[in-house]
């Protein structure tokens, strides 16, 4: 590509992300798919989707892409892809560290959730998009684990309440860990996060409820 093409190209911002994300969804909604024709692996046709919307966005903006040392796919803007079955709306992301859980992911989240189907006459894939959701990094935590930290300190909870509802929720950490992470959680309360996420060598990230609350919490919108 010449200089004068990538000169030529616009920042890409979270705005316009969003903007494109709308309309990607749309023509994507109305769109034949042939090599997802009888595909049924879903980590195959999400990556896939998020592929091609990138594909869409380098196009036309001025962006850096995410790498493996990054871990998410627009660190510029500090934004991951993800998409997910409507069936199932999930997927997974590297663990970095037990505050993720509590305190957020690091990043936000641009979530496409389609509804697969085939035309067996056409021999063509199908995936409407039932929603996309932009997800604030402030709002990616887990939900009953912030929910319940926020509900202990509410009660006047003391470090020996906030090491036993860690271990009770299996959160990965030592002892020493679970002690300078009490502190800070006294010393900083989390916000209410809106994800579920599942210990595992990588964080298994579960989007029912941002679904359910796109547009009626801060932090969490509805794109389309």
């Amino acid at each position: 590509m010449s200089a004068s093409q990538l000169t030529s190209k616009i920042p890409l911002t979270v705005q316009k992300l969003c903007g494109e994300a709308a309309v990607f969804a749309e023509i994507q909604s109305n769109c034949d798919e042939p090599a997802l024709y009888g595909v049924t692996d879903g980590k195959a046709v999400g990556t896939h989707l998020e592929r091609k919307f990138v594909d869409r966005l380098r196009s036309k903006y001025a962006f850096s892409e995410g790498s493996s040392a990054s871990g998410i796919d627009i660190p510029d803007l500090g934004v991951d892809i993800k998409a997910t079955s409507v069936r199932q709306p999930q997927s997974s992301c590297p663990f970095k560290s037990p505050h993720q859980k509590i305190y957020g992911l690091g990043y936000h989240l641009i979530i496409f959730v389609y509804e697969k189907s085939d035309d067996h006459e056409a021999r063509t894939g199908h995936l409407p998009m039932a929603h996309t959701i932009f997800v604030e990094r402030s709002r990616t935590a887990d939900y009953q684990m912030t929910r319940g930290l926020r509900q202990i300190i509410k009660n006047d909870g003391n470090m020996e309440d906030v090491i036993a509802f860690l271990q009770d929720k299996n959160l990965p950490v030592d002892d020493m860990a679970a002690r300078n992470l009490a502190e800070r959680i006294l010393q900083e309360p989390p916000l209410q996060g809106y994800l579920t996420i599942s210990n595992a060598l990588q964080w298994r990230l579960q989007y029912g409820r941002v679904i359910d609350q796109a547009g009626n919490i801060t932090g969490i919108n509805r794109v389309r």
